[in-house]
């Protein structure tokens, strides 16, 4: 028998199944050791040594799996075909050597794309040894990041109060998303005009064409300035004759894309189905490990993190019989399709994102996943089905008009496009945010050359120019795969980090910038220029790659990385706090000194009139202060405007009335307070408080939202099968559901207050269903379940805790004793484990966290690494 070690349970089930009896498959649950966070975790003096340390959780896995080695002829490692996944193989190779688990027996590396039998049978007869640059390269980037982030990070504390760390690919990417929103301050709106004509064929057949030429000269956008040059030009065209000087046909065709890569599905998922890159990954990834389909678990799609855009050539030929069967002969095309990838450093060897088998078109599917998989699964079914269909046929008009008054001349042009055959696009629409310009896509009717048109009417319209659009998290990841900042399986867990450190918020899906991450972004701007620069962070990457190409040794690129790295820091170290603020109050001018609607110098205190506003850093972060305190208490929140009469907004404790409670009369206002804006029922210690959640403002609240805010947690309806409310509510970590005690994340603070109850018993139905083994992480779903309680209320389960497995019962939880097998557990221990437990008094092993203050209650974060947390 052998041992076969892959990364989730749910994988361990399924291969086992494939593989039988000669086969014991176990499951790591993602990364088994990681470096500790604390000082002296990787030692630049003693050449990078890495002391790594095993969790309690871990440290249990690896013991079994150390146990079942020792009984066993061989260990196969059957981890995840990426980076991470060759690192984990290594991480449990390491510690199996100094358990002295393996002796002589033979290890082997084997990898698989897809969870379908036939993939694994083919990885299994053809196994390799552990690729050794690939766990060079894991070991430097992880050594960089830790040197970074515990380096870096405790100067930004001690220069910056209130920051709360700095990292390697984070930081350049808040950079851009800062750097952009200093585009957007600076940028200033110019006016300009457009003008049309609405013109008619000799078949009185309308269409519409726009000015490009006056008076002998090309105008370009900007060109028409003012309501009066626009005026001049409308009379003119106003008493013009007008006549068809050329019409153009000309046949153009449009490509499909190749098949999805991570950040690609990312990108299409945020703007075709609104899922945030963390919500795609983590439904990608049990569309991966699969679902049971006829009494068989069967993986939907391959591996999802990915830079590869090729197919393999059964599943090249699999999409043309599908083709073939689902769209007809002519939408098959001569021959195959092949694609290369534009990003930089990708890893080729990877597969694109596909389904396993074609022949599962998304309506047949759909019985057997829930909404979200199903979706996720169409668009990646449609996009690889396209990926190998021909081009689009499109027919492109291009009409050139000429208006005549008198001596005065102008040029007017037509544009219009027909799609001859849809070739692709039957299979794959496109989005309408990757649709061409509207007036390429306009249908023109039958106009021939030399032929009069008739004037219907001439419109003048006043435009101004719109400063570059926010990052959204799909063209945020798009910016860093050109720029080559990240992979694919960190672009995620980036975007994560930012939004729970407060750096930035998302609202309407677009990315904003918060104060701290100004703050933090301008600091290392300012004093660690060179390592938040795009191409220095790309650079590196490259290196990276190479280290995993076995062109560079991996310890060299971080002695070469440390040397400058270290000096600079220390160069830093001796920076006064004043010099740090004046260098920011120069480079965030706009944000700490916005205008004044008075006009007034935004830079003098608007309370005492002679004082200089500047930068402050208190315990809890930044804040805008007067040079004459303690004389001038004046102080506000970084960000928000102060009015020209002295007051500021908010920001001193200064309350606003929103309106009253309509079932208690109590006033409800908006106060500021040390931890920022909240709304208040009532006055004295009762009244009740709601801290405002992530993505809103002070700005934008009024009465409707504040009695939204203060009537949490909401009760949204009694579950149909336990009978038990559930209720809504924010809490310490995000918006949640609370059912049974047991909590559900929402995706927005929007759904608190709009979940019903079939999406509420569907969400919370999700997080019972998913396990610990994906990297997402999450609560575990149940070992066994024993059935209903004798006394009813609910059934009796096992469970794997952070102090091993337990018995369940509603809050009522009994560890297992020492060497008891959560599957042998019957009824009846249970029921003496519980009664015991229960006259002792207590919860039990997986305690509940308590309601917050303002009956909020707030979700206890698991102890439990999930191994897609940890691997990112």
């Amino acid at each position: 028998m052998d041992v076969v070690v892959v990364e989730s349970p749910a994988k361990a089930k399924t291969i086992n199944k494939y593989l039988g009896r000669n086969y014991k498959v176990l499951a790591s649950y993602g990364h088994v050791r990681d470096l500790p966070a604390k000082d002296g975790s990787v030692l630049p003096d003693q050449d990078f040594e890495m002391s790594w340390a095993v969790d309690s959780l871990s440290a249990k896995r690896l013991t079994e799996i150390a146990n079942a080695v020792r009984g066993a002829d061989g260990l196969i490692l059957a981890t995840d075909p990426d980076r991470e996944g060759e690192a984990i193989s290594w991480h449990v190779l390491e510690v199996l050597k100094q358990k002295r688990a393996l002796k002589d027996k033979p290890v082997s590396r084997v990898v698989f794309n897809a969870i379908t039998k036939q993939s694994v049978l083919d990885a299994m007869a053809n196994p390799r040894q552990i690729d050794a640059p690939l766990v060079d390269a894991y070991l430097a980037r992880r050594a960089l990041d830790y040197l970074v982030g515990f380096t870096l990070s405790p100067v930004l504390w001690r220069k910056l109060p209130g920051a709360r760390s700095a990292g390697r690919v984070q930081s350049v990417a808040l950079r851009l998303v800062c750097d952009r929103e200093a585009e957007i301050e600076r940028f200033v709106r110019e006016e300009y005009w457009q003008i049309a004509a609405i013109l008619r064929t000799p078949r009185n057949e309308a269409f519409e064409a726009r000015l490009t030429a006056f008076e002998g000269r090309k105008l370009q956008k900007l060109d028409i300035k003012n309501e009066a040059q626009a005026g001049d030009i409308r009379t003119m065209l106003e008493g013009a004759t007008f006549r068809a000087v050329s019409v153009e046909a000309k046949p153009t065709r449009r490509n499909p894309a190749p098949p999805f890569t991570t950040s690609t599905l990312q990108q299409a998922a945020s703007s075709r189905l609104g899922f945030s890159a963390n919500r795609t990954m983590q439904v990608a990834q049990r569309l991966y490990e699969g679902v049971d389909i006829g009494g068989e678990t069967t993986g939907l799609i391959t591996y999802m993190r990915t830079d590869g855009v090729q197919m393999a050539p059964e599943a090249i030929a699999s999409a043309r019989d599908a083709i073939t069967r689902e769209f007809g002969e002519k939408y098959l095309p001569e021959k195959p399709r092949f694609y290369s990838t534009k990003a930089k450093n990708a890893q080729e060897a990877h597969e694109a994102i596909r389904p396993t088998d074609f022949s599962r078109t998304p309506a047949s599917v759909r019985q057997y996943v829930d909404a979200d998989q199903a979706r996720l699964y169409e668009l990646v079914w449609q996009r690889a089905i396209a990926s190998q269909m021909p081009a689009a046929e499109i027919e492109r008009t291009t009409v050139e008009i000429e208006a005549r008054n008198g001596a005065r001349e102008a040029g007017l042009r037509a544009v219009g496009s027909v799609i001859r055959f849809d070739g692709f696009i039957a299979a794959y629409t496109v989005n309408r945010e990757e649709e061409e310009d509207d007036e390429e896509n306009r249908r023109l009717p039958e106009i021939r050359a030399d032929e009069r048109l008739q004037k219907e009417a001439i419109n003048a319209t006043q435009h101004s120019t719109e400063p570059p659009p926010r990052y959204s998290e799909a063209s945020l990841i798009k910016k860093m795969e050109e720029l080559g900042i990240g992979r694919p399986s960190t672009y995620a867990a980036t975007l994560k980090t930012l939004e729970e450190r407060d750096y930035v918020t998302i609202d309407k899906r677009k990315l904003i910038p918060q104060s701290k991450g100004r703050l933090v972004t301008a600091f290392l701007e300012s004093f660690f220029e060179r390592y938040v620069e795009y191409d220095f962070t790309a650079a590196l990457e490259e290196k990276l790659d190479e280290i995993s190409d076995g062109k560079l040794d991996w310890k060299q690129v971080l002695r070469d990385f440390w040397k400058d790295f270290s000096g600079a820091v220390d160069d830093i170290k001796e920076l006064r706090v004043t010099e740090v603020l004046d260098a920011l109050n120069e480079m965030l001018a706009p944000l700490v000194f916005p205008e004044r609607e008075d006009g007034s110098n935004p830079r003098i205190c608007p309370k005492c009139g002679n004082g200089s506003l500047s930068l402050k850093l208190g315990k809890y972060g930044a804040f805008v202060g007067c040079s004459n305190y303690p004389e001038c208490g004046y102080t506000r929140q970084l960000g928000e405007a102060a009015n020209g009469n002295g007051e500021e907004g908010g920001a001193d404790g200064g309350t606003k009335v929103l309106g009253t409670d309509p079932y208690t009369n109590e006033e409800i206002t908006l106060r500021s307070g040390r931890f920022g804006p909240y709304v208040q029922r009532g006055d004295g210690k009762d009244a009740k408080r709601s801290s405002l959640p992530k993505g809103w403002t002070a700005d934008q609240m009024d009465h409707e939202k504040a009695l939204a805010l203060l009537s949490l947690p909401r009760d949204v309806g009694k579950h149909p099968e336990t009978g038990k409310m559930i209720s809504a509510g924010i809490g310490r970590y995000g918006p949640f559901l609370l059912h049974d005690g047991g909590y559900a994340n929402l995706e927005s603070v929007e759904d608190v207050f709009t979940v019903g109850l079939n999406r509420a018993v569907s969400v919370i139905a999700e997080k019972a269903a998913k396990g610990r083994g994906a990297r997402g992480g999450g609560t575990p779903a149940a070992l066994k379940d024993l059935g209903a309680h004798p006394d009813g209320g609910g059934n009796v389960t096992v469970r794997d805790g952070r102090y091993g497995p337990y018995v369940n019962f509603g809050k009522l939880n009994a560890t297992l004793p020492k060497g008891k097998e959560p599957a042998a557990v019957t009824m009846e221990e249970a029921l003496a484990l519980l009664a015991e437990r229960a006259a002792k008094g207590g919860g039990g092993a997986a305690r509940r966290s308590k309601p917050a203050a303002g009956g909020k209650a707030a979700p206890k974060k698991t102890t439990a690494k999930a191994a897609d947390k940890k691997k990112a």
